[in-house]
């Protein structure tokens, strides 16, 4: 276990599991580190064939820790947060998610750049970037829209209203919605059959699944990332998390 990441390797399935129950697995950035860490590990093992990322006590993960973003919040495009998006856009192996209860913010974008998504009913995926005064990340203004459609995808962005785990496998957000308790089990059955599979072959078709937008997926990021550094800055980003620390509602009335 490292930084609240814990990784197992077993016949060819790489897990890696978020393990900060108590905080609803909220992300720090020795979190994303750790992560990204595992991840690039996975990427240069050739007995890992496939990697699982899944949360501990019954959610995925509620997106950044909000306290560890105030005291260390990503000052320039090299930041943790954003190292962890270019891993997730460079990687050659299938990823897979199993998700149960929140998938908030990153907890939401980041299974864009998966393979294969599998749910609990409970699952609620939620987008609350515009709501903090901030902007969409990971390449998500892209790939949202890609995967369900540009309309959908705005009322996600701009709103951000939780989805259940019936309307996104309604949109197509997620693969298959699994019985509650079982979407672990579920999804390393899947696993181990995507690791029966010709390795190379996988490689090479993830390839070209992934070829016609990958540059669009790239630039998005970058250009993400830019916007939102700048966001940080915004008097409506320093009012959304100055009502956080205050445990209030946030006050955007005077902001044009």
């Amino acid at each position: 276990m490292d930084n609240n990441i814990a990784t197992s390797l077993d016949q060819g399935i790489l897990q890696i599991l978020i393990t900060r129950p108590e905080k609803k697995n909220a992300l720090t950035s020795e979190m994303y580190s750790a992560i990204t860490r595992a991840l690039l590990d996975g990427e240069q093992n050739p007995d890992v064939r496939v990697m699982l990322l899944g949360g501990a006590g019954g959610n995925f993960t509620a997106g950044n820790d909000l306290g560890d973003f105030l005291q260390n919040p990503p000052a320039k495009n090299d930041a943790p947060v954003f190292k962890f998006f270019e891993c997730l856009d460079g990687l050659e192996k299938p990823l897979v998610a199993a998700v149960e209860g929140f998938a908030v913010g990153i907890g939401t974008t980041l299974l864009l750049h998966c393979d294969l998504v599998y749910a609990a009913p409970n699952a609620r995926f939620i987008l609350p970037f515009t709501s903090l005064g901030l902007s969409p990340e990971a390449g998500s203004s892209h790939l949202l829209a890609q995967r369900i459609g540009s309309a959908k995808a705005s009322e996600l962005i701009l709103l951000g209203e939780p989805l259940t785990a019936e309307k996104a496998l309604t949109l197509g957000l997620i693969n298959d919605m699994v019985t509650e308790g079982g979407v672990m089990e579920f999804a390393l059955a899947r696993c181990a059959k995507l690791a029966a599979q010709p390795a190379s072959a996988v490689r090479d078709a993830k390839a070209l699944l992934k070829k016609a937008h990958q540059p669009a997926i790239t630039d998005a990021i970058a250009r993400e990332a830019e916007v939102f550094l700048r966001r940080l800055s915004s008097p409506e980003a320093k009012e959304a998390l100055s009502a956080f620390t205050e445990k209030r509602k946030p006050d955007f009335s005077r902001f044009k």
